[in-house]
């Protein structure tokens, strides 16, 4: 099962710009992709039927924010939407497809703007950690991909002795991903296949995406315990022209059927 996971930053105009002839090429069973910027209404029906792949798609309650959207080969079994707490489903921040052995899903985690504070992006962080150990207790495997809006370890950006007083490299945040990747066991399934240096996946500029300089590792696939021996490979691709975020593209081996 391949797995793609992309922050768009607007799907209709990433459609136009050639997403969709992308992902054809990438040859992905699964796609997550984020910050839609769109409700499922206002986009075009290029858009909401990919060659080849069932859309599915959660809105955020507000205009032109957001947003959540996952593209599959095959038939999900169930969509979820929603994680049952205000500041995501009305935000529209998770999608779930649910297959015969595992649920793969798409979140985008909140920045610091205008409909969040710090506050606010720490609480979701909690709310998520919570769902996280439920998800635990239940007989299937998980795999969330999508934009953490933090980066967890010194590798994970270039500048990090700047960025430690910084929303997204703030001691509190990196604690938090220790409690994901520690005592909850999720694993970050990026790192299980790829340990190389200036793997990132945004960057403030376009330019500074050319040089991979200024760069942070945001975007994550994360995993249950039992599924990290079936990573085979991970990469990024940051040839992309849909937005500020690259592509992770995660390679599990292993037949859902």
């Amino acid at each position: 099962m391949r797995i793609v996971s992309l922050h768009v930053d607007g799907l209709q105009q990433a459609v136009d710009k050639g997403l969709y002839t992308w992902l054809q090429g990438a040859d992905a069973d699964v796609i997550a992709l984020q910050n839609l910027k769109a409700k499922e209404y206002q986009l075009s029906d290029d858009v909401l039927y990919p060659d080849g792949y069932n859309a599915y798609f959660f809105d955020a309650d507000a205009d032109g924010y957001s947003g959540v959207a996952i593209l599959t080969r095959e038939l999900p079994k169930a969509i979820m939407t929603g994680l049952a707490f205000s500041q995501c489903d009305l935000q529209g921040r998770y999608i779930q497809a649910d297959f015969e052995h595992v649920s793969v899903g798409s979140v985008l985690f909140p920045c610091v703007d205008e409909h969040n504070t710090l506050e606010d992006k720490l609480a979701f962080q909690q709310s998520f950690l919570d769902h996280l150990q439920k998800t635990r207790r239940k007989r299937r495997e998980f795999i969330f991909c999508g934009n953490f809006e933090a980066a967890h370890k010194t590798v994970d950006l270039q500048n990090w002795q700047d960025a430690q007083q910084t929303p997204g490299f703030l001691p509190e945040e990196r604690a938090w991903f220790d409690q994901m990747f520690g005592p909850v066991g999720f694993v970050d399934a990026f790192r299980e296949a790829n340990f190389g240096e200036n793997q990132f996946t945004w960057w403030p500029d376009g330019e500074s995406a050319r040089r991979n300089v200024n760069g942070w590792r945001k975007d994550y696939q994360i995993c249950t315990p039992n599924l990290r021996q079936y990573v085979v490979d991970a990469k990024i691709d940051t040839n992309l022209q849909f937005g500020d975020h690259a592509a992770v593209m995660v390679e599990y081996e292993f037949d859902d059927e």
